[in-house]
C-alpha cells in the first residue's frame, strides 16, 4: 500500500487529528475494559462506565460525521483519503443518535451494564459435593470442564447446576438492559436491538441474517437428530442429560489426549505454530493473562488497547493486545483448552495486528468491523488442533512422545460423529438472542427469560444444553451481545477457506504461504472491506455452508483415512520450528497472572526465555511436589 497519505494537506491533518482524538478514547477505555475484567488492584467499574461513555460521545458526536461528510464531498481527495473518510463515515454512522433521548439511553446502559458486569465477576459461583455438601467455589471454565472429566454423576450434576444459577443470579439486572437496548434501537429507527447490532457490524439486516441461519438449521437438524440417537444407542439414554452429555462426549478422549497438551508449553507450540505459518506480529506487544482465578472474567477474550494503523507520514504504529484465557494448570483437559484459546485469541491478534491502513478506525474490533470477519481469522487458526498434520508435529508430551496415531483415530472417532452438536450449540445463541429481543416488553421477567432460553435449548439442540444460554458470557455485554451469529458465519468461512487452501496448496500446517495470503487478503484490509467480499476474493466463490455441511456428512471412515494419511507424513517431517529454536514473530511477549508479571520476552531473552520462565511458574504454582513428570 502507499506509505504517506498523499493528498490535500488540509485533509490530511483533518485525519490525522480525528485518529489521534480516537485512539486517546480507545486506549482509556481499553485500558479500564482490562483492568476491570482481570479484577486488577484500583480498578473501577465507574472508571470503566465513564471511559466507556467517553468513547462512546466521541463515536456518536454529530460534529464529527458533519465534518467527515463535508470533506468527501470534496472533488480533489486523493483516493487513498477517500477510502479512509469513507470508513470514518461509516463508524460513525454507526453511533449517531440524534435523538438526545438516545445519548441519555446509552449512558443508562454504559452504567447499568458495568454494574451488572462487576456483580457477575464477583458472583459466588461454584459447585457442592454430593456427599458432604461442601461448597467449592469455581469459574464457569471450571464448571464445564469438571463437567467433562468428573466421573460421579452427581459431581458432574452439581456442576451443571452452578451453571444454571448464572440465570436467575443476571436475569433482574438483565431485563432492564434488554428494555433500554430495544428502546434505543427502536429510537435509531431499527426494528428492534438485534436488527440494530447485525446492521451496524455486518452491513445487512436481521431478516437477512436468520434467511441465512435458517438455511443451515435446516441442512444440520437431521444430522443432529441421528446424532442424539447415536448417543442415546451407545452410551445410554442417560447420555443426553445436560449434565452427563459433555463426559459421555468428550470424558475418554480428553484423558487420552491430555498428556499430549501440557499447559505450561502452551505458549511455545503456539508460537512456533504460527512461525510454521510465516504469522508475523508487526512489532506488536501482547500481554498474556492465562490462569484462572477469583473475580477474574469467564471467558477468553483478546482486545487491543492500542491499535495497529499507519500514519499519514508512512511511520507504523503496532498493536498493543490484551489476552486472556482461564486455564487451571493442573486439571484434566487443561492443556488443550489453553493451547485452543491460545490459537484462537493470538488469530485475533494477528490479524489486528496486519491491519495495514491510514487510521486506527480499520483496526478496531466493533462495529463497522464484521463480527464473522473478525472471527473468522482465529477460528481458522484454532482448527488446526484437530488435523492429523498438527497432531503429528505439534502434540508432544512432556517425555517429548508424539500423540500415536491411536489416540488421534480414539479422538476423530469419538468426536466427528457429533460435531454437529457444536453447530447447533452455536446457533442457539443468536436464535435465543433474536427471540429475547422480539418477545413483547410486558412478557419480560426472570421467569420468562430462563424459560425462554430452556425452549430455545430444547428446540435448536434437541434438550437442554451443557451450556445454559443465560451462562454465556456475550449477550450480557454491549459489545458481544447480538454478536454469536459471527462465529456461524465465521465457521462457514473457514470450512470454505481450508479447502481453498488444501486445494491451492496442498496443505496447512507449516506453509508460509498460508500465512502471507491470510495477511493480504484478509488481514491488511482490516474493516475497509466487507466480510462476504474477502471471502469471494480469496476463495474465489460466495460464501456459503457447503462445506461445512460436507464435513459434518464425511463418513468417520473416510476422514480417518485422510487423517492418517496427514499425521504420518507430520510425524515424519517433524514441525518446522522445534522446541528450543527461537522463533521471531515480530512480538514482544509478557506473561502475567493479574497484577504478577511472571515473564517478559524483552528482559528475559526473548520468546523462549520468557516461555522458559513461564514454564517454571506453571510448575511452582500448580505442580510442586505433585507430578514427578513435570521435573
Amino acid at each position: 500500500m502507499v506509505q504517506q497519505l498523499d493528498g490535500p494537506t488540509e485533509v490530511t491533518n483533518f485525519i490525522s487529528d480525528l485518529n489521534i482524538k480516537y485512539e486517546k478514547v480507545h486506549k482509556a477505555f481499553e485500558d479500564n475494559f482490562w483492568a476491570t475484567k482481570m479484577n486488577l488492584q484500583g480498578c473501577s467499574s465507574e472508571a470503566l462506565a465513564r471511559t466507556k461513555t467517553d468513547y462512546d460521545s466521541f463515536l456518536a458526536d454529530p460534529t464529527n460525521l458533519k465534518a467527515v461528510s463535508e470533506k468527501l464531498q470534496r472533488p480533489d481527495l486523493s483516493s487513498e483519503q477517500r477510502k479512509v473518510l469513507g470508513v470514518l463515515e461509516r463508524t460513525f454512522k454507526c453511533y449517531i443518535t440524534e435523538d438526545p433521548a438516545a445519548g441519555s439511553l446509552k449512558e443508562k446502559l454504559n452504567e447499568a451494564e458495568a454494574k451488572l458486569a462487576a456483580a457477575r465477576n464477583t458472583m459466588q459461583l461454584g459447585y457442592s459435593d454430593p456427599e458432604s455438601g461442601v461448597f467449592t467455589a469455581a469459574s464457569s471454565v471450571q464448571l464445564r470442564n469438571l463437567m467433562r472429566v468428573a466421573e460421579a454423576e452427581g459431581a458432574r450434576r452439581s456442576a451443571y447446576e452452578g451453571l444454571r444459577s448464572i440465570g436467575p443470579f443476571v436475569s433482574e439486572p438483565f431485563l432492564g438492559i434488554i428494555k433500554h437496548r430495544n428502546k434505543l434501537a427502536k429510537l435509531l429507527g431499527f426494528e428492534d436491538y438485534y436488527d440494530y447490532k447485525v446492521t451496524a457490524a455486518e452491513g445487512f439486516g436481521k431478516s437477512r441474517l436468520f434467511a441465512i441461519l435458517d438455511d443451515l438449521e435446516a441442512k444440520t437438524r437431521p444430522i443432529m437428530e441421528a446424532a442424539r440417537q447415536r448417543l442415546a444407542a451407545e452410551k445410554g439414554p442417560a447420555a443426553l442429560e445436560p449434565h452427563n452429555m459433555s463426559q459421555a462426549l468428550a470424558g475418554d478422549t480428553t484423558k487420552a489426549t491430555d498428556p499430549y497438551f501440557p499447559f505450561e508449553d502452551a505458549v511455545d507450540v503456539w508460537g512456533r505454530t504460527f512461525a510454521g505459518l510465516g504469522i508475523q506480529y508487526r512489532g506488536s506487544v501482547m500481554t498474556l493473562d492465562l490462569c484462572d482465578r477469583q473475580g477474574k472474567y469467564s471467558n477468553g477474550f483478546c482486545h487491543w488497547p492500542q491499535p495497529a494503523w499507519r500514519r499519514s507520514d508512512g511511520s507504523w504504529v503496532p498493536a498493543h493486545a490484551n489476552f486472556t484465557s482461564l486455564a487451571t494448570p493442573d486439571q484434566l483437559g487443561s492443556g488443550k483448552t489453553a493451547l485452543e484459546t491460545l490459537l484462537h485469541e493470538g488469530g485475533h491478534a494477528a490479524h489486528f495486528a496486519n491491519v495495514d491502513q491510514h487510521s486506527p478506525f480499520f483496526s478496531q474490533e466493533r462495529a463497522p468491523t464484521s463480527v464473522a470477519y473478525a472471527e473468522n481469522q482465529s477460528m481458522f487458526l484454532d482448527s488446526l488442533a484437530g488435523d492429523g498434520a498438527w497432531l503429528g508435529r505439534y502434540a508432544v508430551s512432556r517425555q517429548g512422545e508424539v500423540m500415536p496415531w491411536s489416540v488421534v483415530q480414539q479422538m476423530l472417532q469419538d468426536t466427528h460423529p457429533y460435531e454437529v452438536f457444536t453447530v447447533r450449540a452455536m446457533l442457539a445463541v443468536p436464535y435465543f438472542e433474536k427471540a429475547l429481543y422480539e418477545m413483547p416488553e410486558d412478557q419480560l421477567t426472570p421467569e420468562a427469560l430462563q424459560a425462554l432460553a430452556d425452549e430455545i435449548e430444547t428446540k435448536v439442540q434437541g434438550g437442554l444444553s451443557p451450556r445454559p444460554l443465560l451462562s454465556v458470557p456475550h449477550i450480557l455485554a454491549d459489545e458481544s451481545s447480538c454478536y454469536y451469529h459471527g462465529y456461524v458465519l465465521a465457521e462457514m468461512s473457514v470450512h470454505q477457506t481450508r479447502d481453498h487452501f488444501l486445494e491451492k496448496y496442498g496443505h496447512i500446517v507449516d506453509n508460509p504461504q498460508v500465512g502471507k495470503d491470510l495477511t493480504s487478503v484478509y488481514w491488511e484490509p482490516g474493516n475497509g472491506a466487507m466480510f462476504l467480499d474477502l471471502v469471494q476474493q480469496l476463495t474465489g466463490k460466495p460464501l456459503l455452508a457447503d462445506a461445512w455441511v460436507a464435513k459434518l456428512q464425511l463418513p468417520t471412515d473416510q476422514l480417518l483415512a485422510k487423517q492418517k494419511q496427514d499425521y504420518e507424513t507430520a510425524v515424519k517431517a517433524g514441525p518446522k520450528f522445534k522446541p528450543g529454536d527461537e522463533i521471531d514473530i515480530g512480538m514482544r511477549v509478557r506473561l502475567v497472572h493479574g497484577d504478577e508479571v511472571i515473564s517478559d520476552s524483552d528482559t528475559d531473552g526473548g520468546i523462549q526465555g520468557a516461555c522458559a520462565k513461564f514454564k517454571a511458574w506453571v510448575r511452582q504454582q500448580y505442580f510442586a511436589g505433585k507430578d514427578e513428570n513435570m521435573q
